[in-house]
């Protein structure tokens, strides 16, 4: 990987972001595609498990996960994860269209948000990567901070799946996105640390394909990244079939991203190669894609007409 800001370095970002953009529209179809097949089973009287659009979704899961990877790998996670408005915005479409779900002026105007901030997040992204080798990495990862937030969210995550969620899960939405978006801290760097181990696991990097510690860094974090996505997978499965798509997919991603963000600003310290404009410009396109996000979830409830009533 490129840590500079020269043509090479210029390249990697452009890339991610191209892979980021066509992986949050694939995503964006995900929850559409598994809420449309859980519906249809529940009229069959079936489970979702036998039908063919739910596995239509899961497998454009899988595929959005694999774009997601790449991107991680040749892209700051800072621009990464925003980009997932694109998928929310999508998604909102697709699910007025499969799902009539309802999509009013206040939805559409989201929608616009969404873009307008993703196109000053990807202004002012970061242009150069904070750590570009497994070294690296294995020092941040003992980095005393970083530690205790990981066990923090470890904690949080037992007490939300042993106690919360069993008696409290199919009544709060915000019990089964709290689970899925706490388990980002750990899909997230686990994906963009595996870009980088594996240089030296099987491109004969810095201690070479033998090294057992790389090794070792590698199945950890590849065991990591398959248990985080199965447990959200799981609790995404029983989100969808409690509330409405668009509203989960919604909070999901303002979640989902902010927990993220705080991760790896912990861990890879992509802010630091930010300048001040570049930082608050990245910011207020953050706000900018939340606002959106969060009027997307507005207009599910929301009645507005332009005519005046009469008796």
């Amino acid at each position: 990987m490129a840590s500079d800001s020269g043509p090479s370095g210029a390249s990697l970002p452009a890339a991610g972001i191209v892979i980021a953009v066509v992986s949050s529209f694939i995503n964006g179809s995900t929850f559409v595609l598994q809420k449309k097949g859980i519906l249809r089973s529940r009229d069959r009287g079936g489970s979702y498990l036998t039908d063919a659009v739910w596995w239509t979704g899961t497998l454009s899961m899988v595929v959005g996960q694999v774009g997601n990877f790449l991107a991680y790998n040749v892209a700051p996670a800072v621009i990464v994860t925003p980009l997932g408005a694109l998928g929310v915005l999508f998604g909102a479409v697709l699910a007025s269209w499969i799902l009539k779900e309802h999509l009013n002026i206040l939805g559409k105007l989201g929608c616009i948000l969404c873009c307008c901030g993703s196109v000053v997040l990807i202004i002012h992204a970061p242009k150069a990567e904070a750590v570009t080798s497994r070294l690296e990495f294995e020092e941040r990862l003992s980095d005393p901070v970083f530690v205790l937030y990981a066990l923090l969210v470890l904690l949080l995550l037992v007490i939300l799946i042993a106690w919360i969620a069993p008696a409290h899960g199919e009544s709060n939405i915000m019990v089964y996105i709290a689970i899925c978006s706490l388990l980002g801290s750990f899909t997230v760097p686990s994906s963009k640390g595996l870009g980088l181990v594996a240089q030296d696991v099987f491109g004969g990097g810095e201690g070479g394909p033998s090294s057992s510690s790389a090794l070792a860094l590698f199945l950890g974090l590849l065991g990591t990244l398959a248990v985080s996505i199965l447990i959200q997978f799981f609790f995404i499965n029983k989100a969808l079939e409690c509330f409405s798509s668009n509203t989960f997919e919604a909070i999901y991603y303002v979640t989902f991203t902010s927990t993220v963000i705080l991760a790896s600003a912990l861990l890879f310290k992509e802010w630091t190669a930010l300048t001040l404009t570049d930082g608050l410009a990245m910011l207020c396109g953050l706000a900018t894609v939340c606002v959106g996000v969060v009027l997307l979830r507005i207009s599910q409830e929301a009645l507005i007409t332009w005519k005046k009533k009469t008796d």
